[in-house]
């Protein structure tokens, strides 16, 4: 493993437990602790991937976000506060693509560099284009030419129910589908009480193939007393 990671954070404690985790893990990094001196690195560096901050001095996260997405593709996760909700929407509408939560996890961490360090190698350093047999939500890729789901650069392996209500939420991106619509339009049969069971248990199974954290799941959303919905990401 050789990749080179930024770690990009004001709190210079912060950097040096991130870059601490990295590099016992494998990776090569490059710190720095403001968002100008981040793309002054980025252009004296080969850079695979960015760790980024969104409140610091001189430059914001944000900013210098929107900087170096003029001339890189490469794959940048915001780090911010979990009660900074704004900072996750405005960084992935700006190009970000993950977000952290502060304080972070290590394992989670780690899974989700390795994770968009994955889907950046798979698609040859771009991103996988959509088209009328592809739908392409975020790191989730469906084909259903081949009927196969690919997470993060990825192949996985679901049974035939659990692509049929994966195909089910990304046809419809955002779209809330209560239990029993769910069980109707997959199983395609009348839903009674007993069903919402049935479809919980494969929700459940369907999280566990393709988010990194089933108990922050990203893609698979409840909406509670009324059903579930998969999110749409750019």
């Amino acid at each position: 493993m050789n990749e080179t990671i930024l770690v990009v954070d004001d709190n210079q404690e912060i950097v040096y437990s991130i870059s601490e985790l990295l590099k016992f893990e494998g990776y090569q990094v490059v710190k720095a602790y403001d968002g100008l001196e981040a793309l002054e690195k980025l252009e004296q560096n080969k850079i695979d991937l960015i760790l980024l901050d969104v409140m610091m001095p001189r430059l914001n996260g944000l900013s210098a976000l929107m900087k170096l997405r003029e001339t890189h593709k490469i794959p940048v996760i915001i780090l911010s506060a979990k009660s900074e909700e704004s900072d996750k929407i405005s960084g992935l509408v700006l190009g970000a693509d993950d977000y952290i939560g502060k304080p972070y996890n290590p394992g989670e961490l780690i899974a989700r560099v390795q994770a968009q360090l994955r889907r950046y190698n798979a698609w040859g350093g771009g991103a996988p284009q959509a088209n009328e047999d592809t739908i392409v939500n975020g790191g989730l890729v469906l084909d259903k030419r081949q009927r196969i789901i690919i997470v993060e650069g990825e192949e996985v392996k679901l049974t035939a129910t659990e692509y049929k209500i994966v195909s089910l939420f990304m046809e419809h991106l955002g779209q809330v589908f209560s239990a029993e619509q769910i069980y109707e339009k997959v199983w395609e049969e009348t839903a009674d009480y007993t069903v919402e069971n049935t479809v919980m248990v494969h929700i459940r199974h369907i999280r566990e193939k393709i988010e990194i954290d089933t108990k922050n799941p990203r893609y698979v959303k409840v909406v509670w007393g009324i059903g579930y919905k998969m999110e749409k990401y750019e």
